[in-house]
């Protein structure tokens, strides 16, 4: 008799890699001009009524949608943490869903249950699931989708979240949008509880556009009508355009001081840029905690404990980690436009200020595929020389994980120009860049995340411990946490 073979996780990440649209494609569509539009998301609709759910099966997610450039994530995180504190204690929520982008380590980690990763064995079932149902369904809503046709690769993850979270019973979900708003795959909800907006700054500027009015627009997207919107202090033209859209939805967008309620309470880093997200993070959990429990009451004076644990214990990798090992200090932070790069070199300088018997200033810096990204290491390296001293050896590297085996199964990446990374193209673009800025910094061009981890190690010498930074692609810093914590997920 035939035996069927179980479908694997390892088998779920090849196929879901298949689903990723190759560099030669992207580059034809970037050429022609082709954006992104409203037929992403009349697409994203009919492969949710493929697998089985209408938008309005969301609404039992109570979704928390968060936008914005910078800070979205940890926004997501701070929500994330609170609500948990709440089911840990017996809810409402009874489980609460986290969805984000991009993984660290593994691709599970973009779907988590309570603040935890999916198991391997969970995220191939619903993977696989998925898949199924798509193609026993593949002429339904042939108008706006292809028969027979698949999600390309963050769409897919996007819509096998929406079924993760509703089969597991998952009753409060934050959703982190993938890039802009107005025609990301997240933006299929109709009703969530609550829309925020972080910082908004200049990103991804071929699909939303070269300046932040531009940019502004797509992100208030997520705003619907009946439905709380927040955001926090915006330059001019963000604002304009934010409230503007707010009031052409109906909406009720308010715009958020930091809480005074947030004195006393240890957010990390203590910088201003967190306590914003912090602030966006407490409006839009109290919301959902309200839609969740009617009885729940917030006191205008006092953060509840839940609160204030959720804040300070909040866990969100990659970002302002620091790690200390026998010859190395690491300061972790993927950081990826020109105001986050400098928030990550001012971090990074005031924690080295605290080291008397600190060694040598390491950079390891890499940024994959952005052409525009060359603009970013200005900052970075003015903000650091500023305090006297700037980095006395700086590496640049490409994504690729290990120099034996390439890249880890979850790091595969067809998007990028295979012989640009095997040349190291963008690397040494850096690097000309870098050598203009500081003339006296020992710059190198390492191939993989796992060789420019050894380099630093190497730079060592006698009892002062090498000051390292590791920034730029979340790529980058997911690689290597993985090599440093020899981990198979965050």
């Amino acid at each position: 008799m035939a035996t069927t073979r179980t479908r694997t996780y390892n088998d779920a990440i090849d196929t879901l890699n298949s689903l990723q649209t190759p560099y030669a494609v992207i580059e034809a569509r970037r050429a022609a001009g082709i954006r992104p539009d409203a037929a992403s998301v009349r697409e994203m609709r009919a492969y949710l009524a493929r697998i089985g759910y209408d938008p309005r099966d969301l609404d039992r997610l109570h979704i928390v949608h968060v936008a914005g450039t910078k800070g979205k994530g940890s926004t997501c995180a701070f929500v994330d943490s609170i609500l948990s504190r709440y089911q840990r204690r017996g809810g409402p929520p009874r489980k609460v869903g986290l969805f984000t982008s991009p993984h660290l380590i593994a691709v599970r980690e973009r779907i988590r249950i309570n603040s935890a990763p999916i198991s391997e064995e969970l995220f191939a079932r619903y993977f696989f699931d998925v898949w199924d149902r798509l193609e026993e369904n593949s002429h339904v809503a042939a108008d706006a989708a292809a028969p027979g046709s698949k999600p390309i690769y963050a769409r897919y993850l996007t819509l096998m979240s929406y079924h993760v979270f509703l089969s597991e019973g998952v009753d409060a979900a934050v959703y982190e949008t993938g890039i802009g708003g107005e025609y990301d795959a997240t933006n299929v909800v109709e009703r969530p509880v609550a829309s925020g907006i972080s910082t908004l700054g200049i990103d991804h500027v071929f699909v939303l556009g070269d300046t932040v009015d531009k940019i502004a627009w797509h992100k208030a997207g997520i705003m619907k009508p009946g439905s709380p919107a927040f955001t926090i202090e915006q330059v001019p033209p963000a604002a304009e355009v934010l409230q503007a859209r707010a009031a052409e939805k109906g909406v009720d967008l308010k715009v958020l001081d930091i809480d005074p309620r947030l004195a006393g309470v240890k957010i990390r880093p203590d910088a201003t840029f967190q306590k914003k997200n912090a602030t966006l993070g407490v409006a839009l959990a109290e919301t959902a905690l309200k839609a969740l429990d009617p009885s729940f009451s917030p006191s205008p004076d006092s953060l509840p404990q839940d609160f204030v644990d959720g804040l300070e214990q909040v866990v969100w990798r990659g970002r302002c980690e620091v790690k200390d090992e026998d010859s190395v200090v690491w300061h972790v932070d993927g950081a990826h436009t020109v105001d986050s790069l400098k928030m990550a070199a001012r971090w990074f300088v005031s924690e080295c200020a605290g080291r008397a018997d600190g060694g040598p200033k390491v950079l390891i810096f890499n940024q994959q595929g952005r052409t525009e990204a060359v603009d970013f290491l200005d900052g970075l390296c003015n903000t650091v020389k500023s305090t006297g001293k700037g980095f006395e050896h700086v590496i640049f590297c490409t994504n690729v994980t290990y120099a034996a085996t390439g890249y880890k199964r979850d790091f595969v990446n067809h998007q990028h120009n295979p012989a640009d990374i095997e040349k190291m193209t963008q690397q040494r673009v850096f690097a000309d860049r870098w050598k203009l800025l500081d003339p006296s910094a020992n710059v190198m061009l390492i191939p993989t995340i796992e060789e420019a981890i050894n380099t630093a190690r190497g730079l060592a010498k006698g009892e002062r411990k090498v000051q390292a930074l590791i920034t730029g692609s979340l790529h980058l810093v997911g690689g290597a946490l993985g090599i440093l914590e020899s981990a198979d997920a965050l």
